[in-house]
């Protein structure tokens, strides 16, 4: 097998980011009257003006892991990842999810995929405490091939408890928390790797199977609500597509990992069996934190004691950019 990059999955990263550029660049128009748009875009949710209160909406789907639950023929978990990629995106900057619509789109409708899919999104739901108002279900032979499944949701806040990474400056510290694992994205480039070194049977160190290690379900961060009520945050981040790169989402100041969390047994051998560079490893991959808060040193001590497993990762500096112990990802 030759070095694999998430480019030859078919996911290019650089590419993504100037498509959506010519999207969003076109979409200018804003609402007349009350209820405008706050802001503009580009971080993780949307915000809409509601008297004292924003309103908060986000999108995602579960992405090519669908493909993972169709070989594993297990739907179980994969609604709980939809709510998780939405909820998140939420959660980051301080907004209650409360509402919640799913969107399904498939050639063939399968009573036993809609029933365990149901289950998961239920589950989510739980996690998150938020309400399944609804939802579309579309069956689209011709245009899909297969089983697709996304959603939105609605989050509200009082507006000055939202968390933008506005008030972000160098010397805050980093405390990151860790993923459950993969998580929902990357999935194109995994399973590149999976399926040329062995498939989905082949176990890993810590016994379980790449298939179960890939369809481990997202981890749902709800305990930000609690942590910005019990500290000062300046910022947080989902480390979604895109791995770390998503931490220029939230401030233009630079970030330096000193003390990255630890990997799960599923990151290095995605890595030796696609021989994947590392900065490509870090630009695709949560790589074991899949969400962090950026707040002064002070509060860090709180963030830790009251999420297992965080810890101080590293700090802001003035000089852009994202530097792993020294390693360059942008």
């Amino acid at each position: 097998m030759g070095r694999e990059t998430y480019r030859a999955a078919g996911v290019d990263i650089d590419l993504v980011k100037e498509a959506i550029g010519a999207l969003t660049g076109r979409v200018s128009f804003r609402r007349e009257g009350p209820y405008g748009m706050l802001g503009g875009m580009g971080h993780y949710a949307g915000l809409i003006e509601f008297g004292e209160h924003v309103l908060a909406l986000t999108t995602d789907g579960v992405g090519t892991k669908m493909l993972v639950a169709d070989h594993e023929k297990d739907w179980r978990t994969v609604g709980i990842d939809c709510i998780a990629m939405n909820a998140n995106d939420l959660f980051v900057m301080n907004v209650e999810p409360v509402a919640f619509v799913d969107y399904i789109a498939t050639d063939l409708l399968s009573v036993e995929k809609m029933a365990q899919i149901g289950e998961g999104l239920n589950e989510g739901a739980r996690q998150a405490n938020l309400n399944l108002v609804g939802g579309e279900t579309a069956q689209l032979p011709g245009l899909v091939n297969g089983l697709d499944l996304a959603g939105t949701c609605l989050g509200v806040q009082e507006r000055e408890k939202v968390v933008t990474g506005e008030k972000i400056k160098p010397g805050d510290c980093i405390v990151g928390v860790p993923s459950s694992g993969i998580h929902s994205n990357g999935l194109s480039l995994a399973r590149r790797v999976v399926e040329k070194s062995g498939g989905y049977n082949k176990r890993l160190p810590d016994g379980m199977t790449l298939g179960k290690a890939l369809l481990t379900p997202t981890r749902i961060y709800h305990e930000s609500l609690e942590a910005c009520r019990r500290t000062e945050v300046h910022g947080m981040c989902h480390v979604t597509g895109s791995g770390l790169l998503n931490f220029t989402r939230i401030t233009h100041y630079g970030f330096e990992f000193t003390d990255p969390l630890p990997v799960h047994p599923v990151f290095p051998y995605i890595q030796e069996k696609g021989q994947i560079d590392p900065v490509e490893m870090y630009r695709t991959f949560n790589m074991g934190m899949g969400f962090a808060y950026v707040l002064p040193e002070d509060g860090a001590g709180v963030i830790q004691k009251l999420i297992p497993g965080s810890r101080v990762v590293g700090r802001i500096v003035k000089e852009a950019g994202i530097r792993v112990k020294g390693l360059s990802i942008r």
